[in-house]
């Protein structure tokens, strides 16, 4: 059996598993047997948003915190631990959060503040290896193979230092998942949380899965677990029975997604962003908790995305010509809908009413779990945004956005905050639960 002390990053081996350090005497530790060789890891900051703000703000740090607009109409973007106990979760109504947590604070959400601190956190992950696939604003994936010989530990280790490196300099608390794959390394993650450090190995992993609910798998939203409990199907056990043509002739493409990952089998490769210099777009895309096909409720979370696709605009110096909306339904089919301008932007507002446009000719009844928002034919910025060929209610806004990004130049990132001002008739700018790099 191999235990790593989670305090002092020892390895140990031992007869049995230790229940103390026998280095620092600790005893948080983690014994499984495949510690020395399992390299794919899951890292996922806890509560992010909520983290962040408490962080910030330690008068927030013992009471119950959601993230989200304010208006009834919004939806929670996250819920803080404290919150969760009273069953408060991420894209609920924010009227029905209230009521289970009445005295809960409330706060609209710093998407650039969170995208800062994230590529801190990305920006320590790339110093133990360039294969980093960072999904989401609050998670990545990590290929740690081959790592050993440079750092002279084993991959667990230096995760387990990572995370602890984070904790106490960057102030956000990451929970782990170390596997032989990513489906496996995602599922670990969620696992123990906050601060968990969990692991799937190779050895039994049938046996391991089994008793899991179908929930846990990847890809499963509501409208899909409730068929297949319908059919009979409730946890990976009940897979594992089925063969792989079965599930083709009954769920499509989807079927055998299910299959392999119902016996532990992933190919995906971690696949680390593109170098700046073969840049070709700027996205973001947000994958939910929970299939959503409320338009009202998709609108709000493209808002926030298209603010972080302005954001990196700016850092990365560039506009586009051509902006593309990105829908994944819940059966994973792939949509998208593009846009060619007659002048680049890099404006949010703009970008907005675009994808919106283009939402409201998709089918209504259709329900998503990913949305996305992408900048093409990029170019230089002095070109964005010209005001002759902008309409001239959107004048005022270029105006507005233009003000807000020199205040947060000029006296920090908490100066102001952007919200939904720019679309008057969807006030609500709840976050989105997961917004990451394409």
């Amino acid at each position: 059996m191999q235990t790593l002390c989670l305090n002092c990053f020892e390895l140990m081996s031992a007869p049995s598993p230790l229940d103390i350090c026998r280095h620092c005497k600790s005893r948080l530790l983690k014994n499984h047997d495949e510690l020395k060789s399992l390299s794919i890891v899951h890292m996922d900051c806890d509560s992010f948003y909520a983290s962040v703000e408490k962080r910030d703000n330690p008068d927030l740090r013992n009471k119950p915190l959601i993230i989200g607009g304010d208006s009834n109409r919004s939806v929670v973007s996250t819920a803080c631990y404290i919150a969760r106990t009273y069953g408060v979760k991420s894209a609920m109504p924010m009227f029905k959060a209230k009521k289970l947590c009445p005295h809960a604070v409330i706060l609209r959400g710093n998407m650039q503040k969170y995208t800062e601190v994230s590529r801190e956190i990305v920006k320590k992950m790339n110093n133990l290896t360039p294969m980093v696939e960072q999904v989401s604003v609050d998670e990545a994936f990590l290929d740690l193979s081959g790592t050993q010989k440079l750092h002279k530990q084993y991959p667990s280790q230096l995760v387990a230092r990572l995370a602890k490196e984070i904790e106490s300099e960057v102030g956000i608390t990451i929970s782990i998942g170390l596997s032989y794959n990513k489906f496996l390394a995602k599922m670990a993650s969620d696992l123990e949380k906050p601060k968990g450090f969990s692991v799937l190995g190779q050895n039994n992993i049938e046996k391991v899965l089994a008793p899991f609910s179908v929930s846990k798998i990847w890809g499963v939203g509501k409208v899909l677990g409730k068929k297949l409990n319908a059919n009979g199907i409730e946890t990976f056990a009940d897979l594992q029975k089925l063969d792989q043509e079965t599930l083709l002739k009954t769920y499509g493409k989807m079927g055998s997604r299910l299959k392999y990952f119902s016996v532990g089998k992933d190919n995906r490769q971690v696949k680390p962003a593109a170098r700046e210099g073969g840049r070709k777009s700027i996205g973001r895309e947000t994958t939910f908790f929970k299939d959503i096909h409320e338009h009202s409720i998709l609108k709000n979370k493209l808002w926030d995305v298209c603010e972080q696709v302005h954001q990196d605009a700016k850092h990365h110096n560039k506009a586009g010509y051509t902006v593309t909306l990105k829908l994944k339904t819940n059966d994973f089919q792939t949509l998208t809908r593009s846009h060619t301008l007659p002048s680049p932007t890099m404006l949010a507002n703009i970008m907005f009413d675009i994808v919106c446009q283009s939402l409201a000719k998709m089918r209504p009844t259709l329900s998503y779990r990913l949305v996305g928002v992408s900048l093409s034919n990029l170019t230089d910025p002095q070109k964005a945004d010209p005001l002759d060929f902008l309409e001239p209610k959107n004048i005022t806004n270029q105006k507005i956005e233009n003000a807000m990004d020199e205040i947060r130049e000029k006296f920090g990132r908490k100066a102001v905050i952007k919200g939904r001002s720019v679309k008057n008739k969807k006030p609500n700018n709840s976050l989105p639960e997961k917004p990451s790099p394409q």
